[in-house]
């Protein structure tokens, strides 16, 4: 009685389905998600030692109602790694591969309420494009994942999954032919809506990393 005991934590590998937010084709660095990868147990930012992207094709959508977020189900093909991660952060898992047509990046200012759409893989390996509308814009912070609340106005997107379910993270958000952010999180009470991170913070935390690395 009263001895102190002393454990261990490990966590082997874990991996999910999400979407890849940008390409940048001069450094060949791309992002994903928009937020970080969590522990499912501790809740805290998990370290990366190694990792990789791979295809994913998605088989089938559990629709997103009130209270019960939605998912993406689907199988990886693990014959091929398309490019190695080098980091987690809070804005979005970072890597590097080679080979994506680019999108000129909006700055903050750039970017405002109303229409926009989503670029998402919702069946087999397709990506298509959804209309949203951006519905708010909020005041900047530093490593904050949730610059802009968003809302699904595309009927084809509504009667498919219901909204945004998880997977669909990392979708990227274009308006006015510009790239300025990523889908991060669903209201659970209303999958019709969701936020989304600036993609300039995104590119800031990528080039941060690059430096370092440098």
């Amino acid at each position: 009685a009263g001895a102190y005991q002393l454990g261990v934590w490990l966590r082997d590998s874990m991996a999910g389905i999400g979407t890849m937010t940008f390409y940048d084709p001069q450094s060949g660095v791309f992002a994903a998600l928009g937020h970080g990868i969590n522990d499912v147990d501790t809740a805290k930012l998990m370290p990366l030692e190694t990792g990789s992207i791979m295809e994913a094709s998605v088989s089938d959508v559990k629709r997103g109602r009130a209270g019960e977020p939605g998912e993406l189900h689907g199988e990886f093909n693990l014959t091929e790694d398309l490019g190695e991660l080098y980091a987690n952060t809070d804005r979005g898992i970072f890597g590097r591969l080679d080979g994506k047509e680019p999108v000129a990046v909006a700055s903050r200012e750039q970017v405002h309420e109303g229409k926009a759409v989503i670029r998402s893989n919702i069946s087999g390996e397709r990506v298509e494009e959804y209309s949203i509308e951006i519905t708010r814009l909020y005041p900047e912070t530093e490593g904050e994942t949730r610059n802009m609340m968003i809302r699904v106005t595309d009927q084809r997107l509504l009667d498919a999954t219901g909204g945004i379910v998880q997977g669909m993270s990392g979708s990227p958000i274009l308006q006015d032919g510009r790239l300025v952010g990523a889908v991060t999180h669903v209201l659970v009470n209303d999958a019709t809506r969701g936020y989304g991170i600036l993609a300039e913070n995104m590119l800031q935390a990528a080039q941060g990393f690059q430096s370092s690395a440098a």
